[in-house]
């Protein structure tokens, strides 16, 4: 390694006053040295031009970290399972976190990850703040993104999905069975796949000729309960629409009951298309048309590219979109009246 060293480690040691383990747990990014003498190593480190490892001279940690903000949602089964399948055949392990867009729990995340090594971070729907992109950038951890939250750091790879091909394709299908009042229930405004389902549908009606009615929009966050009380409001309108559109499969099963508390029928009176293709709608009752989309897949492919920056290798498209695909089911129909 003093092939990649202006001086040594014993040399920083002997300039901080502190030993050589100590000097060891800074250039690894332990949490076990106090601010002050890290802040002093770092500046000799600095000083002295002292280089790190490279990526491709890495020791292998036998861990990938996988970071979601929250837990809660079925989709985020779907993207560990194609996380695992990978680090099951490299044999690594996964370590998952929710920081739950808090403060301190990405900060406790982080002290976590300095007290060991890693492979890599997958952060998924993350926002990455500049300090938090700063430190892992300091670690020399290699970073991969799924479903950005935001503009990505220009050196993250990012895996994500055609949402806004995917939601041109649910509006189309849909105008085509001969509606024209389509409600949508939108996601997370601050999450680029939300943003681009939102354009898709848009695009469809424009491209159709239909006229864009802002109260046929209600804004969702991707969970049951923004499906219900968008459903409701929607179905509540004076003249109400004949589908709806949720940008997600929760909200479009919060759709389901809010159209049924009001004695109606799925598909026979409102039709339902979702966004996902979670495995449980082709069990819901009628089953749901929705957009498929790839998570598995995500999380495979993002776990292969975070493997592949560990070892050094040079990512060749670091922005990949994986096609969605419309499935169609029983949840949407021609409506009530409608001679095509």
């Amino acid at each position: 390694m003093d092939a990649y060293r202006k001086v040594t480690i014993a040399v920083i040691a002997r300039l901080a006053g502190v030993s050589v383990p100590t000097v060891s747990r800074v250039i690894n990014g332990r949490s076990d040295v106090s601010p002050q003498t890290r802040e002093r190593v770092e500046e000799l480190l600095t000083r002295h031009g002292y280089r790190r490892r490279p990526p491709s001279m890495r020791a292998s940690s036998g861990l990938i970290d996988l970071v979601f903000n929250d837990l809660d949602s079925p989709w985020a089964v779907e993207i560990i399972r194609g996380v695992e399948d990978v680090a099951h055949a490299a044999g690594i392990g996964t370590v998952v976190s929710a920081i739950h867009r808090r403060t301190s729990a990405a900060k406790q995340w982080l002290e976590n990850l300095r007290a060991r090594s890693t492979e890599g971070v997958i952060f998924v729907t993350s926002t990455l703040e500049p300090p938090l992109q700063a430190e892992l950038r300091r670690l020399n951890i290699p970073v991969v993104i799924v479903d950005a939250a935001g503009v990505p750091p220009q050196e993250a790879p990012t895996i994500g999905a055609t949402n806004w091909a995917g939601a041109l394709r649910a509006t189309e299908y849909l105008i085509g069975l001969g509606h024209r009042r389509i409600g949508f229930i939108a996601g997370p405004p601050q999450l680029m796949c939300s943003r681009a389902r939102i354009d898709g549908y848009r695009a469809a009606l424009e491209a159709a000729g239909i006229a864009i009615d802002d109260k046929l929009v209600y804004p969702g966050n991707f969970y049951h309960e923004a499906g219900f009380s968008g459903g409701g409001r929607l179905l509540g309108l004076s003249d109400p629409p004949t589908a709806i559109f949720a940008s997600s499969d929760q909200m479009a099963l919060g759709v389901y009951e809010a159209i049924r508390q009001r004695g109606l029928r799925v598909a026979d009176d409102v039709s339902v298309v979702g966004f996902d293709d979670l495995p449980e709608v082709r069990w819901s009752s009628p089953p749901l048309t929705t957009v498929r989309q790839p998570l598995s897949e995500m999380g495979l492919l993002a776990a292969r590219t975070v493997l592949r920056l560990a070892q050094g290798e040079k990512i060749e498209s670091p922005r990949v979109e994986l096609s969605t695909e419309l499935v169609v089911r029983d949840s949407a129909a021609a409506p009530r009246g409608c001679i095509r």
